[in-house]
């Protein structure tokens, strides 16, 4: 093999290793993961070695639903400005090859799951890879406006598959972390969706804006952050999380609607929506990792009041 054809061969394995990474989409499972492992952290502290199965788990079954979204959205993502360079569209690889890598990935995560932490956070992380590519890729995102907010719940199964994997069971705790990515899928990805409308509409994707209109979109937009506000206080309310969370919450909530606010008052509001979007993104990881930092902080609390507190005198008869 010459010099010149090695450096060929070398640059094309390169390429490959590149597109199967972009197929995994690693920049939105990094906010994935933060609402993964942060709710491992809201009892004791799990052991280390489940924290990094659970990342490994989490990043394959979040991995393999990607790639099967593109391979089921390779027809529209031609059309789109910020996806028509993905590895199919781009021709670059073959639609069987990324649902082929996309199955495996999944496979290879619910196995690693199931084995080695628990057959609950399996069963959820597998829950979550099915709506994604089917309930929303597959049905709703190509037939209603309604298709972020239903779409939403696939989202919002992390928290899920964290909270199983430390304690082997869901509760209440569970199924509000739950309803927080839910109600807060909708202003996230509509101030997204604002912007890149022209795209979604010669993609043929009946996205809020291009259907409701901007304004009533925006108008939705502030009702689920204002749900979203009272949603975050409910568990202060009944003494989930303490102090330390409660006044993060209220800035991060305050902060928010200001930027919704924001987009429906201004007459040009690419640059609000643009900056709700990136504001939106930083919402949800601090609110998880305060979630987790508080209710240690309690622990410790906890533990120092029980190390403190004079043992009870013998009793004499």
């Amino acid at each position: 093999m010459t010099d010149q054809s090695a450096a060929i061969a070398v640059g094309k394995e390169s390429t490959l290793t590149r597109d199967l990474i972009s197929l995994t989409k690693p920049r939105i499972i990094s906010l994935l993961l933060v609402t993964t492992i942060a709710p491992m952290y809201l009892g004791p502290p799990p052991r280390i070695l489940t924290v990094v199965l659970v990342l490994l788990g989490g990043y394959l079954m979040a991995g393999g639903a990607n790639a099967v979204n593109m391979y089921f959205d390779r027809d529209i993502d031609e059309f789109m400005a910020r996806t028509k360079l993905r590895p199919i569209p781009g021709g670059r690889m073959t639609a069987p090859a990324v649902l082929s890598f996309g199955i495996a990935l999944a496979a290879a995560a619910t196995w690693l799951l199931a084995h080695f932490v628990n057959v609950l956070t399996a069963a959820l992380a597998l829950a979550g890879f099915y709506f994604y590519v089917l309930v929303y890729t597959r049905w709703l995102k190509r037939t209603t406006p309604h298709n972020i907010v239903i779409g939403g719940a696939a989202g919002a199964f992390p928290p899920l598959v964290g909270y199983a994997a430390a304690t082997g069971r869901l509760d209440l705790t569970a199924i509000y972390l739950f309803f927080i990515i839910f109600y807060w899928t909708p202003p996230h990805f509509w101030a997204l969706a604002l912007i890149k409308q022209r795209d979604y509409g010669r993609a043929g994707v009946p996205m809020a804006p291009l259907i409701w209109g901007e304004r009533k979109t925006m108008k939705q937009m502030l009702w689920y952050s204002v749900l979203l506000f009272a949603l975050t206080m409910l568990p202060v309310a009944y003494g989930e999380f303490g102090p330390l969370y409660c006044v993060a919450a209220i800035f991060l909530n305050v902060a928010l609607i200001a930027g919704v606010v924001r987009v429906n008052r201004e007459r040009e509001w690419t640059a609000a929506a643009w900056s709700t979007y990136k504001f939106s993104l930083l919402y949800l990881a601090l609110l998880f990792v305060v979630m987790a930092v508080d209710r240690q902080a309690g622990n410790d609390i906890l533990r120092m009041i029980s190390l403190g507190a004079p043992s009870a005198p013998p009793v004499h008869t």
